[in-house]
């Protein structure tokens, strides 16, 4: 049957995603009428079932009622699959679908919101991705329509079970609305734009939290519409009235220029075709080779006279959305800026080119490297250092638009605006994008104009940093009490957290934290002598009184992360010298750096994780790792615990945040979060640290809290989550001042930390495990040594505990590698008895709810050699246990009945008979499957030598007699299994 749903030409290929559902549609089709079958369908089944319904659906609409109420009748995933297969069909087909099947994908999707089906709202994003910017034709409107009709009709549902899905709405009909209202002459167009206008101003007066949900390109597409009277009116509220939308946090129009836009709605205006093609060419074509390429892209998506507008939402997505790795950066790949250039060429009309250069340089007005990436910055400056000298006008223009910009963009909140534009040219310069901006101010062929603009906006960037860079001259604050929802911190997004505390290299090889926005161009005087003078005071005050020296050292560390260089007209700040200065000086005072947690004072109230000065010197650290990094390495060279103490303050920091959240979930009123006492100082300790650090202030740390509001969960398991990201910093940083013949692995490492934290006599142990695999995967999955001590050092009542974790799936021990864990049973062999018993414990909780290909393990521990009844004893039952848990699937139950004829031999009866009971008709379909494939005896059996194997003998004789138990003839079982078996069934 050829192809009914798509329009192809003769001479292309068949579409193998439209090919598989007709194929499926083709063979089931006597099924798909009533009466339905009410047998409950296999997984493969299932599959095809729902590949032919969804064709069904959209060639049949006569017929397409029917098909869903069968597709109701049998589902068993939420209809996951079903969604699945339409967001495939809408991503891959829906530009070649005919029209009748457009308008079947619409209604489907609106019967898959009426019964709230999982991943409906990746189909309805998928949808709104197909409405092409620029386009008037009548099938683009009609989309239009249909969608906008579908998120009216929908609204209650939505909002409550899918609320992001509006806001991707929201930006989406913004974005259409300007490119409609350039029309005026297309009477289709008027009820169209009337509906848009209706929804978007919905939106924003009644659900306002959404649009704050998209950030700072809301403002960006909406000032495009203030020419409309509903979008000036909410303009004038946004700005003179923000009250109006009464909204928990928002204050001003200052909080969308903080809040970073997600890069899934620069995917938005942007159709899956045109992102294939975009990618391809920035991923794979040698610059000097993309002419070809760009002319067939603009005859493909920007030949018309509106297709302009497709030009900014271009831009937008090759700054947010295509972040290029280091290997492509570094090849002879086309550049982003060369591709955005080229774009900048292909604009015709004044006012679209004005968007494409804001939507180049719309992170710059309010960039903070804390929240924002530096790849979106990144094309523009590239683009202004590469046009000279052969494409000087590139850059003048470019730089003009920028200064505009910036003078006059929100006069009223110019101080933000210059503040981002300062932090941009920080960031490109402190993280080598450019080496400096002498490339700019010395070119001859800018005008005299813009260098001299630029240099005096330099020098007021240089002048702001130096008087951020001024000493303190006061001894640390007392520490402000911890307000989660009224800090200035919290309201940024807290999903940036990590970008604020540790940036990952592009080869995921180093990390670079921030450092409290002191930029490398600028080196303070003033800041070295207070660095020099608190460290010859530190002494005195430790003597004076143990808090003074802890306020000292807290002064002291904070003015040495801030210093952008550690040279001196005179000599050097070594890092060296200041470790060293401190460890003395403390210990003269009886108090030793990072010290064994069991050789603590004998103080009652005494918390050496909090009221000491290891723990500041961690949380800075933690906050400041490459300022620190020479400090604590000179430490671990002399013998202090550094690693694990560092290790220790990450995993109390994750069980007291854990603490935290187990309490907010027993919280009953509201109110009685703001006041409470969870026993969770160092958190408190922690998250006052964060706060005074992003606010440039020295605390009093060790002030203590009576009180403490309620918390904001996401920030507090961000800020553990680079804690961990520090301890692996320091683990790497450690790797490097190893002996060179000293092979030591980040595992063994952090293996050595946790014995010295284990042998501390470490309160939580089990939680330390758990955070360990929870946080550091990759270093502690599957590796024997710390299993090991897993199993020799808990009791069975902290195992169980972690079982129960295990089989909810809330971290892993043992990874999916069938392999590693064959290696990991066959070690355990040698451990004693009761740590045996333990393991299987674990594996069993692990492997019944994992996808591990348990066939693989068992025919590789049976198969492996000679098994001793004594030694293996307890692996073979973990094992028997372990089949016991899994379904008999065609594969395992043909492993079962191909091992070995060894010392274990009633082992494959008893697996058996134990599925026999718990899953008969699954075991027989598997026997059945499993003996056609012997029976085939051909090369690309899933079974290792299945045409010569002898099958096991026990499995066998329990075969015998339990078909002639059933009264079958169990004597022609051998000759004719398949057939004996399709017979029990």
């Amino acid at each position: 049957m050829a192809s009914k749903l798509i329009q192809i030409a003769s001479f292309e290929a068949e579409n193998q995603t439209e090919l598989s559902l007709r194929q499926a549609f083709e063979l089931l089709e006597p099924k798909l009428r009533p009466p339905f079958a009410l047998t409950i369908p296999d997984q493969q089944q299932y599959a095809q079932l729902n590949r032919a319904i969804l064709y069904g659906v959209l060639w049949e609409p006569h017929l397409a009622k029917t098909h869903i109420k069968h597709l109701h009748a049998l589902v068993t995933d939420g209809y996951g699959l079903f969604v699945h297969l339409l967001v495939k069909v809408v991503h891959e087909l829906y530009p070649i679908l005919v029209g009748s099947a457009r308008k079947q994908l619409v209604w489907v999707a609106k019967e898959m919101i009426d019964v709230l089906a999982v991943g409906v709202d990746g189909l309805l994003v998928c949808l709104l991705r197909q409405i092409v910017g620029g386009d008037y034709s009548e099938g683009n409107l009609w989309l239009c329509f249909e969608l906008l009709s579908v998120f009216m009709a929908k609204w209650d549902c939505l909002l409550e079970e899918e609320p992001l899905v509006l806001s991707s709405a929201l930006y989406t009909y913004l974005r259409l609305l300007a490119d409609h209202f350039r029309l005026s002459n297309i009477t289709d167009l008027e009820a169209l734009k009337r509906l848009e206008i209706e929804f978007c101003v919905k939106v924003v007066r009644e659900q306002f939290h959404l649009c704050l949900r998209i950030g700072r390109d809301f403002i960006r597409v909406l000032q495009d519409l203030v020419h409309v009277p509903e979008f000036g009116a909410i303009w004038r509220d946004l700005v003179l009235n923000p009250g109006e939308f009464k909204t928990l946090g928002f204050s001003d129009i200052s909080k969308f220029y903080c809040t970073r836009t997600s890069s899934r709605y620069a995917l938005l205006r942007i159709t899956p075709e045109m992102e294939t093609q975009l990618r391809f060419l920035l991923t794979h074509v040698k610059f000097g080779s993309q002419r070809r390429h760009q002319e067939w892209f603009v005859k493909k998506f920007l030949c018309g006279p509106e297709r302009e507008t497709l030009i900014s939402d271009i831009v937008r997505f090759i700054c947010c959305a295509h972040h290029p790795t280091n290997e492509i950066i570094q090849s002879d790949v086309i550049p982003r800026w060369a591709v955005i250039g080229w774009l900048l060429t292909l604009c015709r009309k004044n006012h679209f080119t004005a968007n494409v250069k804001l939507a180049l340089f719309y992170d710059w007005l309010f960039f903070d490297e804390r929240v924002d990436n530096i790849m979106n910055i990144e094309p523009a400056m590239l683009l202004m250092v590469y046009s000279i000298p052969k494409y000087i006008d590139m850059t003048h223009t470019l730089l003009e638009f920028f200064f505009l910009l910036v003078d006059n963009y929100d006069v009223q909140h110019i101080d933000v605006i210059v503040k981002g534009a300062s932090s941009a040219f920080n960031a490109l310069l402190r993280k080598g994008v450019i080496q400096s901006m002498e490339v700019l101010t010395s070119c001859d062929a800018l005008s005299p104009f813009l260098r001299e603009r630029l240099g005096r906006f330099l020098l007021g960037m240089k002048m702001a940093v130096s008087k951020e860079l001024q000493p303190a001259n006061v001894p640390g604050h007392l520490l402000t009490h911890l307000k989660f929802p009224n800090s200035s911190c919290i309201e940024t997004p807290t999903s940036s957290l990590k970008g604020q505390l540790t940036r990952t290299q592009e080869d995921g090889s180093a990390t670079k934290p921030i450092d409290s926005s002191v930029p490398s161009v600028v080196t303070n005087e003033c800041q070295i002598v207070a660095v020099e003078n608190l460290l010859k005071k530190c002494g005195e005050k430790i003597k004076k009184s143990y808090v003074m020296g802890l306020q000292t050292l807290e002064e002291l560390l904070s003015s040495f992360v801030n210093l952008s260089s550690h040279k001196t007209m005179g000599g050097t700040i070594f890092p060296e010298v200041i470790s060293s200065t401190i460890a003395k000086e403390f210990q003269l005072n009886g108090y030793k750096l990072f010290t064994s947690l069991q050789f603590l004072p004998d103080k009652p109230d005494f918390d050496e994780e909090i009221g000491s000065a290891t723990s500041l010197i961690i949380r800075t650290f933690i906050f400041s790792q490459p300022k620190m990094q020479d400090m604590l390495l000179y430490w671990s060279k002399n013998g202090f615990s550094v690693g694990a103490r560092l290790l220790s303050y990450a995993s109390r920091l994750a069980y007291e945040a854990y603490m935290v959240d187990c309490m907010r979930d027993k919280m009953v009123d509201e109110d009685s979060a703001k006041t409470i006492d969870l026993g969770m100082p160092l958190l408190i300790f922690h998250v006052n640290g964060y706060n005074s650090f992003l606010n440039g202030k020295i605390e009093n740390s060790l002030e203590s809290f009576s009180s403490t509001p309620k918390i904001d969960n996401k920030l507090v398991s961000e800020l553990v989550d680079s804690a961990f990201a520090a301890y692996r910093c320091f683990l790497m940083y450690s790797q490097t001042i190893l002996p060179k013949d000293e092979d030591m692995s980040l595992t063994k490492l952090l293996v050595s930390d946790l014995i010295s934290c284990i042998e501390w006599g470490t309160k939580r142990l089990k939680f330390l495990f758990c955070s360990v695999f929870r946080r550091l995967s990759d270093l502690s999955i599957g590796k024997e040594d710390i299993i090991r001590l897993l199993v020799s050092r808990l009791d069975h009542t902290d195992l169980f505990d972690i079982q129960l974790e295990i089989g909810l799936k809330k971290f892993s021990i043992f990874g999916e590698n069938s392999e590693t864990i064959f290696h990991l049973i066959e070690s355990s062999l040698s451990w004693g008895c009761l740590e045996q018993y333990k393991f299987w414990g674990l594996i069993r909780s692990e492997l019944a709810v994992s996808k591990v290909q348990l066939e693989k393990v068992i025919l590789g521990f049976f198969c492996s050699g000679e098994l001793h009844a004594k030694r293996n004893a307890i692996a073979v039952e973990g094992l028997l246990t372990l089949c016991s848990c899994r379904a008999p699937t065609p594969e395992l139950v043909g492993a079962i009945m191909l091992l070995p004829n060894n010392v274990f031999q009633d082992f494959t009866a008893a697996v058996l008979a134990t599925w026999v009971v718990s899953n008969a008709s699954t075991l027989f379909d598997s026997l059945a499957e499993f003996s056609e494939k012997l029976d085939k005896k051909t090369g690309d059996s899933d079974f290792p030598n299945s045409a010569g194997i002898m099958m096991n003998h026990s499995a066998i004789l329990w075969l015998f007699n339990y078909f002639n138990a059933k009264g079958m003839n169990g004597s022609n079982i051998m000759r004719n299994l398949s057939r004996d078996i399709c017979s029990k069934k």
